[in-house]
């Protein structure tokens, strides 16, 4: 049975415009309707579903976990993105509370190698049509 996919909040994409940082090395893009960060080609902040996430190193992923109503990223069923962290909805209101945390993101996604662009894939070449 396929997951419904829950729309992000207002209140959800006000706090995602409100921390998300510009910069000549920050990309904006859309994933599947919903804002993110990326630099180098690595994704560090975004809206997903009912939730803000960031990406982590391990020791502050777990400082964050600790943080009530933080949570370990499913985006589906038994599919834990454990780098990501879901954002206690509690600090969306306060960039005080969330920048901090997006600014820790970022730091960590600029320390990965960077991704390399995917070459469009190339069209497979139109079937002849038979003759009979």
């Amino acid at each position: 049975m396929p997951m419904e996919w829950k729309k992000p909040t207002s209140a959800m994409l006000e706090a995602f415009a409100n921390c998300a940082p510009t910069g000549a090395d920050i990309e904006h893009r859309s994933m599947f309707g919903c804002p993110c960060c990326f630099v180098h080609g690595q994704m560090f902040f975004a809206v997903h579903g009912e939730g803000l996430v960031v990406r982590l190193p391990e020791t502050e992923r777990e400082e964050l976990l600790a943080v009530e109503g933080a949570s370990p990223f499913v985006p589906m069923p038994n599919r834990v993105m454990r780098e990501y962290v879901v954002v206690p909805e509690a600090m969306w209101h306060s960039p005080d509370a969330l920048g901090p945390w997006v600014d820790r993101a970022y730091r960590f996604a600029r320390s990965l190698p960077p991704k390399e662009k995917k070459a469009p894939a190339k069209k497979a070449p139109a079937k002849k049509a038979k003759r009979s």
